[in-house]
């Protein structure tokens, strides 16, 4: 039968048309590639010479000083757009504020791009995507005759409009290509047609001389080979298998089970069976069959069998029985040793498997420093970490006891040279005795008798000494036993000294995660506030939430998330919580906050990049900011792609406030929005975390639609196990509202969505509104007259003693009296002045001008600039906060003694 053969010209024609494609390809990538290398070098430079013509064109410093930029330069960045064909020419201040651009809106606005380069006299070009795809822009600064840049040009084109040497090209190169294809194409099939000419048979020389070789090495080789065709008969048997199985010289031909042969292999060699290395007896001789069939691949039905002698093995069978048994102690010892990542507990375990296994009593001592997760100590007092053994009144030193054993001992020996060490005979006294002799005397009269100390050794470092005991076996501990014990301790000092190294960066971490976390809320009067931190099931992670106060009586609530767990995300959480303090004595309003905290993520981004030699951003957060005053009962919140908080109104209704949806922290350029609402006194404002509600087995929408349950449900279930919890700091009850506090808010929230240990972090923060009462407010309009300072100061005093002030009525008036003034001065009106009485007495004059007085200490000869000092040394804290209208000068005054506004 003549056998189908899948020649090499098969292959040949594969390979070729193959190079053809993947030279073609090749040339095609090579071809993009290079045109999209010319069209952006294309676009750098003509966006750069259209900006540097325009920052060089006659009149343009003069529009720059001029009254009105924009008027002067729109039409001619536009007129320069369309003549040089790019997308914009905008024309800038040296901070980057737009004086022109394409489309008006914009015009007022910051540039996206990178500017600070420009502002310092450099020029700057840049690859970016835009809405219209890959572009380049160049920026130019402005300079004056004295070198003084005074503004930015700015031009850009995208990378499109320049190239189309691909669109051109590609049909020229596919046709080469569809070419290059046929001509080998129709060269491999005249190459196929000459191999299947030139392979198609063999001559009967090589036949017979191909023959002669396989028969020679068939009966040859030093193993046996039995065929057995698809009826059961032998057709070959070498000379190997004629000699092991003792078969009849006419055995090929006839039917196994006529051949004489043990049973099992007989019916092993007609069954079709696979098998490998399967141990049978013939005779006296022990073979290893392995067996085959011969039709899985289209071949004749049949099987074939290799046989081996190994009857040597039969004389080693007691050690290979005990060798297995080794074996599979160790192996179970791997399962057993180690489970967790507790160092006591891994010493337990240690302890517990060797028992009965290798020794009847087994201690295990460690360092001190090992139990707290530290390098060990040299030459330092191990304590007793586990003591096991088949009964307990063993005499051995108690569980939890120091000991320092001295070097003539086993355990002595063990630990200042880290080798093993057998005493087989404890009662001959060699010198083990020495640590406590009465001690080894009961050991002895114990019926103890030998002992066996390995050293805990991992990577090389001592950590203690295992200690294995006999008293049952008579026999004592012999070289095979140390070994195996060795084998044994070795494996266990591996996982105790992970569990001792997850110990120390443990503790690392969580006392990292615990100093950057709030410990205690600081004081306020504007929200009842409780919170739960439940840190995930391992490591730390990225999660956080703060509460700041505010001037004006006003409170700052956050929440946020950083991607990933471990020290770099609790890292990058506490600088995230520092710039949000930061940012937040600056007043800044919710959505400006979130504005830098993206920067911020993003440069940490750019610092993770340059240090792993990556491009590859690592970090991400997000994170929800809110501010509620209790004067107005306004809060004003945004969120950086954080899930929305939950309201729960007096009435006990809950919502999810509808707040806009920003961009998760690092994304770069996108801006943020703000929403502002009111809340009605009493209404509770719920923060979280997505741990609360998303789980792996559970949407988020259904983790929402629980925790909206379990806030308006009054009488929820008060269980949860919280990290940590407390009421803002010296809050005073007003009036009592209606329902579950915060504490209780959070109990019975954490007790419906999490029963469990959470999978990841989660923070909880359960705000109660307040609103200062009306009649702790007082506030005036006053004219711009520096004559309406004296009667200001008036009603002021009267106001202060109606509150049972009086006392600070003079420094108040004091305070009120440099502030208004400079206001008059200063500033434009309407002047306000508002008192606040709360847990400190706060002065606020508001005008209508965007500068802030600074503080100066004034010469003696100076007749001014002393008023900003004297306010300073009165005030416990001042300060200045900007509103859409103006800015607000404030200053705080401690109250005498504990007064304040809810007492």
């Amino acid at each position: 039968m003549r056998r189908r053969v899948r020649t090499v010209a098969g292959q040949v024609f594969v390979l070729q048309v193959s190079v053809v494609l993947l030279v073609v390809v090749a040339a095609v990538v090579a071809l993009v590639l290079q045109s999209r290398h010319d069209s952006t070098q294309e676009a750098r430079h003509r966006s750069l010479a259209v900006a540097a013509t325009f920052a060089r064109s006659p009149g343009l410093v003069d529009a720059l000083h001029g009254t009105d930029p924009t008027a002067a330069l729109q039409g001619r960045a536009e007129a320069a757009r369309e003549a040089s064909g790019v997308d914009f020419v905008v024309v800038m201040s040296p901070k980057g504020i737009r004086w022109t651009h394409p489309n008006p809106e914009h015009i007022g606005r910051r540039f996206m791009g990178t500017i600070e380069p420009a502002e310092h006299g450099r020029t700057v070009v840049e690859t970016f995507t835009g809405t219209l795809g890959p572009s380049v822009r160049a920026v130019v600064p402005v300079t004056d005759e004295r070198g003084t840049v005074v503004g930015l040009v700015a031009a850009g084109i995208t990378v499109e409009r320049v190239g189309d040497v691909v669109d051109r090209q590609l049909p020229l190169v596919i046709g080469a290509a569809v070419a290059a294809l046929a001509l080998a194409t129709a060269g491999t099939a005249l190459v196929s047609r000459r191999l299947r000419r030139q392979t198609h048979g063999l001559d009967p020389g090589e036949m017979t001389r191909m023959y002669e070789h396989h028969d020679a090495v068939l009966h040859s080789v030093r193993e046996g080979v039995l065929i057995v065709d698809g009826d059961g008969r032998l057709v070959l048997a070498n000379d190997e298998a004629r000699r092991l199985l003792d078969l009849p010289p006419d055995a090929e031909g006839r039917r196994v089970a006529e051949l004489g042969l043990a049973p099992y292999s007989a019916a092993l060699l007609v069954s079709g069976r696979a098998t490998t290395d399967e141990v049978h007896v013939a005779g006296d001789r022990l073979l290893s069959v392995s067996h085959r069939p011969t039709d899985r691949h289209g071949g004749p039905p049949g099987s074939v069998a290799t046989l081996r002698d190994t009857t040597e093995l039969q004389q080693l069978s007691d050690s290979v029985d005990l060798a297995r048994k080794r074996l599979k102690t160790l192996y179970d010892a791997s399962v057993r040793i180690g489970t967790g990542l507790d160092v006591a507990r891994t010493a337990e375990e240690l302890a517990a498997y060797a028992v009965r296994r290798v020794a009847d009593y087994v201690t295990v001592d460690l360092s001190d420093a090992v139990l707290h997760g530290e390098e060990p100590e040299e030459r330092a007092a191990l304590r007793r970490t586990a003591v096991c053994g088949v009964r307990d009144d063993a005499p051995l030193f108690p569980l939890g006891k120091l000991i320092d054993f001295v070097p003539t001992t086993p355990q002595g020996w063990s630990y200042d040279n880290g080798t093993a060490a057998i005493e087989p005979d404890l009662a001959a006294y060699g010198g083990w005795q020495s640590q406590d002799p009465g001690k080894a005397r009961e050991i002895v009269a114990f019926g103890i008798h030998s002992m066996i100390a390995v050293p805990l050794r991992a990577r090389g470092v001592v950590l203690g000494v295992a200690s294995f005991w006999r008293s049952q076996k008579p026999d004592p501990f012999d070289d095979e036993d140390l070994s195996l014990a060795e084998e044994l301790v070795a494996r266990a000092a591996v996982s105790i000294d992970n569990a001792r190294r997850y110990t120390r960066e443990h503790t690392m971490a969580v006392t990292l995660q615990r100093s950057l976390l709030p410990r205690v809320l600081p004081q306020q009067s504007a929200l009842d506030v409780a919170y739960r931190y439940l840190p995930a099931q391992s490591g730390v992670g990225g999660d956080w939430f703060d509460v700041i106060p505010l001037p004006g009586a006003r409170v700052a609530l956050v929440v946020g998330d950083v991607v990933g767990h471990g020290l770099h995300a609790a890292a990058t959480m506490g600088r995230l919580r520092t710039a949000v303090h930061n940012f937040s004595a600056l007043d800044m309003p919710p959505d400006e906050l979130l504005s830098h905290l993206d920067e911020l993520i993003a440069r940490i981004d750019r610092e993770d990049a340059e240090q792993e030699g990556s491009a590859k951003a690592v970090t991400g957060a997000t994170c929800l900011y809110a501010i509620y005053d209790p004067v107005s009962r306004r809060c004003t919140m945004a969120r950086a792609g954080h899930l929305p908080p939950a309201l729960v109104h007096p009435d006990g209704k809950v919502e999810f406030v509808d707040l806009p949806s920003g961009p998760p922290l690092g994304l770069g350029g996108l801006p943020f929005e703000t929403a502002e609402f009111e809340l009605p006194e009493g209404s509770s404002l719920v923060l979280y975390t997505d741990g609360l509600v998303e789980k792996r087995d559970r949407d988020i929408d259904e983790g929402l639609e629980l925790l909206r349950a379990s806030l308006a449900e009054p009488d929820a279930a008060a269980s949860a196990g919280a990290v940590g919890t407390a009421h803002s700091a010296g809050a005073a009850e007003s009036a009592e509202p209606v329902g579950r506090d915060p504490e209780e808010t959070c109990q019975a929230v954490l007790g419906e969505l999490l029963p469990d240990r959470p999978g990841d972090d989660v923070a909880l923060i359960v705000a109660r509104t307040r609103a200062l009462p009306a009649e702790r407010i007082a506030q005036w309009q006053v004219a711009s007259d520096p004559a309406e300072v004296a009667a200001m100061r008036a009603a002021v005093a009267g106001t202060l003693a109606g509150w049972g002030l009086a006392e600070l009525a003079f420094t108040t008036g004091l305070i009120l009296s440099e502030l208004i003034t400079n206001a008059i001065r200063h500033a434009a009106g309407p002047i306000r002045v508002r008192l606040l009485y709360d847990r400190t007495l706060i002065c606020e004059v508001s005008d209508a001008g965007s500068t802030s007085p600074h503080l100066r200490y004034a010469a003696t000869t100076d007749e001014g600039g002393r008023g900003l000092f004297l306010v300073s040394q009165y005030a416990e804290r001042w300060g200045t906060r900007y509103t859409p209208e103006g800015k607000i000068i404030w200053a705080e005054q401690p109250l005498p003694g504990a007064k304040h506004a809810y007492a």
